[in-house]
């Protein structure tokens, strides 16, 4: 089955958030097709540990990166455009937990939001331009979560952030699709209950409900294939029947 034109064997692929989890599973996918791998994270070791990995079947660039730096995420897009000469994929996947009460420490809001949304709104702003101006297909995915839109109470800082990425995506939906000649397309990806590092904090083992990070990547995948802007996960607990309601 055909995939979205932007995955392609020789074809690249930034991952931000890219170590572990969600985006660990996303390279995969990606180096899978054969395309070529830049992945950002703040855990060198981890980076360096899937480089080793990932590098035995595809060409792969690592670096440290903390997307909530403006001046980092352009470090890393002179970099990954010095060596690949271009992006296919964007992939802002980079996120903290939450715990950010509304009263709470102003320090945790400030990590919260410069990793959650201020690291959706650099990657966005420093690497579509060059995206657009290369005149062919390409995705930018930005990560979201339920709780950008359910906003569950007791923990602000999170819901706020997410729901912030919500509004960045859209915004950027309706400017890709009013600039002529482009063929890059926006998704928001909206994981449910995923067995992650941050789940593994609170659960050695997978939690019977919860997905694996792999089974969201499918989803992303099948979702852009099919020219889905919003790619809303199920989990083993909450059907997509319940999500809607």
């Amino acid at each position: 089955m055909p995939q979205h034109p932007a995955i392609a064997q020789g074809k690249v692929a930034v991952v931000t958030g890219g170590a572990s989890g969600i985006g660990l599973a996303a390279a995969e996918r990606f180096a899978a097709h054969g395309m070529r791998l830049a992945l950002a994270d703040t855990d060198q070791a981890a980076l360096e540990a899937v480089a080793e990995r990932l590098g035995r079947s595809t060409e792969v660039l690592t670096m440290v990166c903390d997307v909530g730096d403006r001046a980092a995420v352009e470090a890393l897009a002179d970099r990954v455009y010095e060596r690949f000469a271009e992006v296919t994929i964007l992939m802002n996947n980079a996120g903290r937990e939450g715990g950010g009460a509304l009263f709470g420490q102003t320090a945790r809001w400030h990590e919260i939001l410069e990793t959650n949304l201020w690291g959706v709104i650099n990657g966005v702003q420093v690497f579509a331009p060059r995206m657009i101006a290369q005149g062919q297909p390409g995705a930018i995915i930005n990560t979201g979560s339920k709780q950008g839109i359910t906003c569950p109470p007791g923990d602000a800082a999170y819901n706020v952030s997410k729901a912030g990425v919500k509004v960045v995506s859209e915004a950027l939906a309706h400017e890709l699709r009013g600039i002529d000649g482009c063929a890059i397309t926006a998704h928001l990806l909206i994981p449910g209950f995923t067995f992650t590092g941050f789940t593994r904090v609170r659960h050695q083992e997978k939690p019977a409900g919860a997905w694996l990070p792999e089974q969201v990547i499918d989803l992303l995948l099948d979702g852009m294939r099919k020219g889905d802007f919003y790619i809303l996960c199920p989990d083993n607990d909450v059907s997509r029947a319940i999500d809607e309601k």
